[in-house]
């Protein structure tokens, strides 16, 4: 149980659960040191406004940056290096059930739908329609090539 609890990723959850827990509750100078102990400790800033439901895991905090106006639904999955942010005063909103690869960026007033899948190093330009794979730069969804008859 302690080598849970001193994992990164669990240190990084806890720290913006606190976080948020005190912006939600009108105490703002306790949710920005929980920001900074967050980017101290673990390496990542996650905005104190940044919402995200239950299920919300960082991986691998190492370089995460999460945009305050950042929402999104329950059971989502954000590797190392991910970058979530603003772009003139609009923020994505991702739904339930995504996981972000290593590197990402998804930046600006994009929509990922639910059950949606980010991979390594796609930099999301537009929207991510419920169950796609994203990949590349710019990001598109994956279609799988159908295989060769034998």
């Amino acid at each position: 149980m302690l080598r849970i609890l001193m994992a990164d990723g669990t240190s990084a959850n806890i720290i913006y659960r606190w976080m948020r827990w005190c912006a939600t509750h009108n105490l703002a100078l306790i949710a920005y040191f929980f920001q900074w102990l967050n980017k101290f400790i673990n390496g990542c800033v996650i905005g104190s406004g940044a919402d995200f439901g239950p299920g919300f895991v960082i991986m691998h905090p190492v370089g995460v940056v999460i945009n305050s106006k950042v929402s999104g639904g329950s059971n989502i999955t954000v590797e190392s290096g991910v970058v979530m942010g603003d772009e003139k005063g609009l923020s994505p909103c991702l739904g339930s059930n995504i996981f972000v690869g290593t590197g990402a960026k998804i930046i600006g007033p994009l929509t990922v739908a639910d059950h949606v899948k980010v991979g390594a190093n796609a930099v999301l330009t537009k929207s991510a329609e419920e169950g796609q794979t994203m990949l590349g730069i710019p990001a598109k969804p994956y279609i799988p090539k159908p295989q060769a008859e034998q």
